[in-house]
Protein backbone atom coordinates (compact mmCIF):
# COMPACT_ATOMS: atom_id res chain seq x y z
CA UNK A 1 0.00 0.00 0.00
CA UNK A 2 2.74 2.09 0.66
CA UNK A 3 4.59 1.72 -2.34
CA UNK A 4 1.09 2.33 -4.10
CA UNK A 5 0.64 5.82 -2.72
CA UNK A 6 4.19 6.68 -3.69
CA UNK A 7 3.88 5.67 -6.51
CA UNK A 8 -0.12 7.75 -6.91
CA UNK A 9 1.99 11.12 -5.21
CA UNK A 10 5.15 11.04 -7.89
CA UNK A 11 5.20 12.38 -11.27
CA UNK A 12 4.70 10.34 -14.45
CA UNK A 13 6.59 11.12 -17.75
CA UNK A 14 3.95 10.86 -20.61
CA UNK A 15 5.96 10.01 -23.94
CA UNK A 16 4.68 11.05 -27.42
CA UNK A 17 5.69 8.83 -30.08
CA UNK A 18 8.94 6.72 -28.87
CA UNK A 19 10.45 6.58 -25.30
CA UNK A 20 14.89 6.37 -26.16
CA UNK A 21 15.95 2.88 -24.99
CA UNK A 22 18.14 2.59 -21.76
CA UNK A 23 20.04 -0.44 -20.61
CA UNK A 24 22.81 -2.84 -21.61
CA UNK A 25 22.51 -6.71 -22.28
CA UNK A 26 25.97 -7.75 -20.49
CA UNK A 27 27.35 -10.28 -22.69
CA UNK A 28 30.69 -12.21 -21.81
CA UNK A 29 32.78 -13.08 -24.58
CA UNK A 30 35.76 -14.78 -24.05
CA UNK A 31 39.74 -13.95 -25.90
CA UNK A 32 41.24 -17.12 -28.25
CA UNK A 33 44.44 -16.99 -30.06
CA UNK A 34 43.51 -14.76 -33.07
CA UNK A 35 42.91 -12.16 -31.52
CA UNK A 36 39.14 -12.59 -31.76
CA UNK A 37 35.83 -13.00 -30.29
CA UNK A 38 34.35 -16.71 -30.85
CA UNK A 39 31.03 -15.70 -32.31
CA UNK A 40 29.71 -18.99 -31.32
CA UNK A 41 30.78 -18.67 -27.80
CA UNK A 42 29.89 -14.97 -27.64
CA UNK A 43 26.17 -16.38 -28.81
CA UNK A 44 26.36 -19.14 -26.04
CA UNK A 45 27.25 -16.45 -23.35
CA UNK A 46 24.64 -13.83 -24.61
CA UNK A 47 21.38 -15.97 -24.80
CA UNK A 48 22.40 -16.66 -20.93
CA UNK A 49 22.23 -12.98 -20.43
CA UNK A 50 19.20 -12.70 -22.62
CA UNK A 51 17.29 -15.29 -20.19
CA UNK A 52 18.41 -13.82 -16.70
CA UNK A 53 17.63 -10.39 -17.96
CA UNK A 54 14.26 -10.58 -19.41
CA UNK A 55 11.05 -11.27 -17.15
CA UNK A 56 9.29 -11.99 -19.73
CA UNK A 57 9.93 -15.76 -21.44
CA UNK A 58 8.69 -15.24 -24.86
CA UNK A 59 10.60 -11.55 -25.24
CA UNK A 60 14.17 -13.85 -24.34
CA UNK A 61 13.01 -16.39 -27.08
CA UNK A 62 13.27 -14.44 -29.27
CA UNK A 63 16.34 -12.75 -28.38
CA UNK A 64 18.02 -16.20 -28.48
CA UNK A 65 16.34 -16.97 -32.08
CA UNK A 66 17.82 -13.59 -33.44
CA UNK A 67 21.38 -14.43 -31.82
CA UNK A 68 21.13 -17.94 -33.38
CA UNK A 69 20.26 -15.65 -36.73
CA UNK A 70 23.49 -13.46 -35.82
CA UNK A 71 25.44 -16.95 -35.52
CA UNK A 72 24.35 -18.48 -38.92
CA UNK A 73 24.83 -15.38 -40.54
CA UNK A 74 28.15 -15.49 -39.21
CA UNK A 75 29.01 -18.66 -40.52
CA UNK A 76 27.47 -18.36 -44.01
CA UNK A 77 28.57 -14.47 -44.62
CA UNK A 78 25.28 -13.58 -45.57
CA UNK A 79 22.65 -11.39 -44.48
CA UNK A 80 18.98 -12.35 -42.61
CA UNK A 81 16.01 -10.52 -41.41
CA UNK A 82 13.60 -10.95 -38.89
CA UNK A 83 10.01 -9.91 -38.76
CA UNK A 84 8.44 -6.74 -37.08
CA UNK A 85 9.76 -6.54 -33.51
CA UNK A 86 8.50 -5.00 -30.27
CA UNK A 87 10.96 -2.08 -29.28
CA UNK A 88 12.06 -3.90 -25.60
CA UNK A 89 13.07 -6.84 -27.97
CA UNK A 90 14.79 -4.75 -30.61
CA UNK A 91 16.48 -2.81 -27.48
CA UNK A 92 17.60 -6.45 -26.11
CA UNK A 93 18.46 -7.97 -29.21
CA UNK A 94 20.41 -5.09 -30.79
CA UNK A 95 22.47 -4.83 -27.61
CA UNK A 96 23.27 -8.57 -27.48
CA UNK A 97 23.97 -8.41 -31.34
CA UNK A 98 26.70 -5.59 -31.34
CA UNK A 99 29.03 -7.46 -29.02
CA UNK A 100 29.39 -10.09 -31.77
CA UNK A 101 32.28 -10.38 -34.01
CA UNK A 102 32.29 -10.16 -37.70
CA UNK A 103 28.28 -9.26 -37.63
CA UNK A 104 26.72 -5.91 -38.12
CA UNK A 105 23.23 -5.54 -37.05
CA UNK A 106 20.40 -2.48 -38.43
CA UNK A 107 16.95 -1.79 -37.14
CA UNK A 108 14.65 -0.66 -39.09
CA UNK A 109 11.16 0.83 -39.18
CA UNK A 110 10.40 3.42 -42.10
CA UNK A 111 11.12 6.27 -40.21
CA UNK A 112 13.21 7.65 -36.96
CA UNK A 113 10.90 7.43 -34.46
CA UNK A 114 9.32 3.84 -35.53
CA UNK A 115 7.97 1.68 -32.81
CA UNK A 116 8.09 -1.64 -34.32
CA UNK A 117 11.16 -2.35 -36.45
CA UNK A 118 13.09 -5.20 -38.44
CA UNK A 119 16.68 -6.18 -37.62
CA UNK A 120 18.95 -7.30 -40.06
CA UNK A 121 22.21 -9.11 -39.07
CA UNK A 122 25.08 -9.98 -41.38
CA UNK A 123 28.66 -10.22 -42.32
CA UNK A 124 29.98 -6.33 -42.64
CA UNK A 125 31.26 -7.54 -45.75
CA UNK A 126 27.69 -8.08 -47.47
CA UNK A 127 25.98 -5.28 -45.46
CA UNK A 128 27.72 -2.32 -46.80
CA UNK A 129 24.53 -0.51 -47.03
CA UNK A 130 20.90 -0.61 -45.06
CA UNK A 131 18.80 -3.25 -46.23
CA UNK A 132 15.85 -2.51 -48.39
CA UNK A 133 13.30 -3.86 -45.58
CA UNK A 134 10.85 -2.21 -45.12
CA UNK A 135 8.18 -0.35 -47.31
CA UNK A 136 5.56 2.25 -46.78
CA UNK A 137 1.68 2.35 -47.86
CA UNK A 138 -0.78 4.85 -48.17
CA UNK A 139 -4.23 3.62 -46.93
CA UNK A 140 -6.59 6.55 -48.65
CA UNK A 141 -10.37 6.96 -47.88
CA UNK A 142 -12.82 9.75 -46.94
CA UNK A 143 -13.01 8.86 -43.15
CA UNK A 144 -14.44 12.15 -41.98
CA UNK A 145 -17.53 10.59 -41.64
CA UNK A 146 -16.62 7.17 -40.22
CA UNK A 147 -13.68 7.65 -38.07
CA UNK A 148 -11.08 4.55 -37.79
CA UNK A 149 -8.79 3.74 -35.15
CA UNK A 150 -5.77 2.26 -35.50
CA UNK A 151 -7.29 -0.91 -34.94
CA UNK A 152 -9.51 -0.55 -37.40
CA UNK A 153 -6.53 -0.10 -39.76
CA UNK A 154 -5.03 -3.18 -38.33
CA UNK A 155 -7.70 -5.17 -37.91
CA UNK A 156 -8.48 -4.20 -42.14
CA UNK A 157 -4.86 -5.60 -42.76
CA UNK A 158 -5.02 -8.75 -40.95
CA UNK A 159 -8.23 -9.52 -42.32
CA UNK A 160 -6.53 -10.01 -45.68
CA UNK A 161 -4.34 -13.04 -44.08
CA UNK A 162 -1.18 -11.04 -43.01
CA UNK A 163 -0.28 -11.61 -39.62
CA UNK A 164 1.11 -9.22 -37.24
CA UNK A 165 4.54 -9.73 -37.43
CA UNK A 166 4.31 -8.84 -41.28
CA UNK A 167 3.06 -5.14 -39.82
CA UNK A 168 5.21 -2.68 -38.96
CA UNK A 169 3.65 0.79 -37.29
CA UNK A 170 0.19 2.38 -38.64
CA UNK A 171 0.23 6.32 -38.75
CA UNK A 172 -3.35 7.90 -38.53
CA UNK A 173 -3.85 10.68 -40.47
CA UNK A 174 -7.60 11.58 -39.60
CA UNK A 175 -10.24 12.04 -41.95
CA UNK A 176 -7.72 10.97 -45.11
CA UNK A 177 -6.46 7.44 -43.92
CA UNK A 178 -3.27 5.98 -42.89
CA UNK A 179 -0.16 5.50 -43.80
CA UNK A 180 1.60 1.91 -42.28
CA UNK A 181 5.05 -0.11 -43.10
CA UNK A 182 4.76 -3.53 -43.77
CA UNK A 183 7.20 -6.40 -45.14
CA UNK A 184 8.09 -4.98 -49.09
CA UNK A 185 7.17 -8.54 -50.38
CA UNK A 186 3.53 -7.87 -49.38
CA UNK A 187 2.80 -4.72 -50.98
CA UNK A 188 1.39 -5.82 -54.31
CA UNK A 189 -1.18 -8.50 -52.35
CA UNK A 190 -2.25 -5.69 -50.08
CA UNK A 191 -2.40 -3.37 -52.82
CA UNK A 192 -4.46 -5.63 -54.67
CA UNK A 193 -6.82 -7.32 -51.62
CA UNK A 194 -7.42 -4.76 -49.25
CA UNK A 195 -10.49 -2.87 -50.06
CA UNK A 196 -12.09 -2.00 -46.99
CA UNK A 197 -11.44 -0.33 -43.30
CA UNK A 198 -14.02 -0.67 -41.01
CA UNK A 199 -17.53 0.63 -43.68
CA UNK A 200 -14.85 2.83 -45.80
CA UNK A 201 -13.61 1.47 -48.77
CA UNK A 202 -10.45 2.26 -49.53
CA UNK A 203 -7.37 2.66 -51.75
CA UNK A 204 -4.28 1.39 -51.10
CA UNK A 205 -1.01 2.71 -52.61
CA UNK A 206 2.84 2.10 -52.27
CA UNK A 207 5.23 5.57 -51.39
CA UNK A 208 8.47 6.20 -50.09
CA UNK A 209 9.60 6.49 -46.79
CA UNK A 210 10.42 9.77 -47.43
CA UNK A 211 7.23 10.99 -48.24
CA UNK A 212 5.86 9.31 -44.43
CA UNK A 213 3.90 12.47 -42.13
CA UNK A 214 5.24 11.76 -38.20
CA UNK A 215 5.67 13.94 -35.24
CA UNK A 216 9.15 14.26 -33.49
CA UNK A 217 9.05 12.52 -30.04
CA UNK A 218 8.07 15.09 -27.25
CA UNK A 219 8.09 14.23 -23.60
CA UNK A 220 5.89 15.78 -21.06
CA UNK A 221 5.68 15.35 -17.28
CA UNK A 222 2.85 15.08 -14.84
CA UNK A 223 1.03 14.52 -11.15
CA UNK A 224 -1.96 12.40 -10.46
CA UNK A 225 -3.18 11.29 -7.59
CA UNK A 226 -5.30 8.42 -8.01
CA UNK A 227 -7.12 5.76 -5.30
CA UNK A 228 -5.45 2.74 -7.18
CA UNK A 229 -2.65 2.15 -9.88
CA UNK A 230 -5.02 0.70 -12.66
CA UNK A 231 -4.60 1.10 -15.87
CA UNK A 232 -7.82 2.94 -16.65
CA UNK A 233 -7.40 5.58 -13.62
CA UNK A 234 -3.57 6.85 -14.55
CA UNK A 235 -4.29 6.59 -18.72
CA UNK A 236 -7.36 8.88 -18.29
CA UNK A 237 -5.38 11.19 -16.01
CA UNK A 238 -2.49 10.97 -18.07
CA UNK A 239 -4.12 11.89 -21.97
CA UNK A 240 -6.67 13.58 -20.19
CA UNK A 241 -9.54 11.62 -21.31
CA UNK A 242 -12.78 9.96 -19.73
CA UNK A 243 -12.80 6.90 -18.21
CA UNK A 244 -15.52 6.09 -20.48
CA UNK A 245 -13.75 7.09 -23.70
CA UNK A 246 -10.33 4.72 -22.19
CA UNK A 247 -12.80 1.77 -21.93
CA UNK A 248 -14.04 2.42 -25.34
CA UNK A 249 -10.45 2.12 -26.35
CA UNK A 250 -9.45 -0.49 -24.19
CA UNK A 251 -12.07 -3.11 -25.73
CA UNK A 252 -11.06 -2.03 -29.42
CA UNK A 253 -7.58 -3.46 -28.98
CA UNK A 254 -6.14 0.62 -28.36
CA UNK A 255 -4.56 0.56 -25.44
CA UNK A 256 -1.15 -1.78 -24.63
CA UNK A 257 0.40 -2.07 -21.97
CA UNK A 258 4.19 -2.60 -22.68
CA UNK A 259 3.38 -3.51 -25.82
CA UNK A 260 0.87 -5.75 -25.63
CA UNK A 261 -2.90 -4.83 -25.80
CA UNK A 262 -4.84 -5.13 -23.19
CA UNK A 263 -8.53 -5.69 -22.46
CA UNK A 264 -9.36 -5.37 -19.36
CA UNK A 265 -9.80 -1.89 -17.35
CA UNK A 266 -8.61 -3.18 -14.12
CA UNK A 267 -4.77 -4.30 -15.36
CA UNK A 268 -2.61 -2.89 -12.26
CA UNK A 269 -0.02 -0.99 -13.43
CA UNK A 270 3.96 -1.84 -12.40
CA UNK A 271 6.81 0.54 -11.33
CA UNK A 272 8.30 1.04 -15.41
CA UNK A 273 5.25 0.10 -17.31
CA UNK A 274 4.64 1.70 -20.50
CA UNK A 275 1.03 2.10 -21.65
CA UNK A 276 0.74 3.37 -25.17
CA UNK A 277 -2.54 4.77 -27.21
CA UNK A 278 -2.89 4.69 -30.30
CA UNK A 279 -2.72 7.77 -31.91
CA UNK A 280 -1.83 9.58 -28.15
CA UNK A 281 1.16 8.64 -27.62
CA UNK A 282 2.72 6.93 -24.41
CA UNK A 283 2.62 7.05 -20.52
CA UNK A 284 5.38 5.64 -18.20
CA UNK A 285 5.13 5.44 -14.50
CA UNK A 286 8.11 5.84 -12.37
CA UNK A 287 10.42 3.37 -11.37
CA UNK A 288 10.97 2.70 -8.18
CA UNK A 289 13.85 3.86 -6.43
CA UNK A 290 14.25 6.57 -9.00
CA UNK A 291 11.23 8.39 -8.71
CA UNK A 292 10.68 11.30 -11.39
Amino acid sequence: MAASSLALASSFWLLLRVPQPRGAIPVTCYFISRGRYSTAIAVAAARDSAVKRSADRNSAEEVRNILDMAERASQRRDVFHTNFLTPPIVKEAMLAVEKLADIKAVAQGGYPQAERCRISVGHPDFMTSNPDVVAALSISGNFRLEPCSHGDFLGAILGTGITREKVGDILLQGGRGAQVLVDPELVDYLISTLEKVGKVGVSCTQIPLLALEYEPPRTNSFKTVESSLRVDALASAGFKISRTKLASLISSGDVRVNWTPTTKNGVTLKSGDVVSVSGMGRLKTPIVGGWH
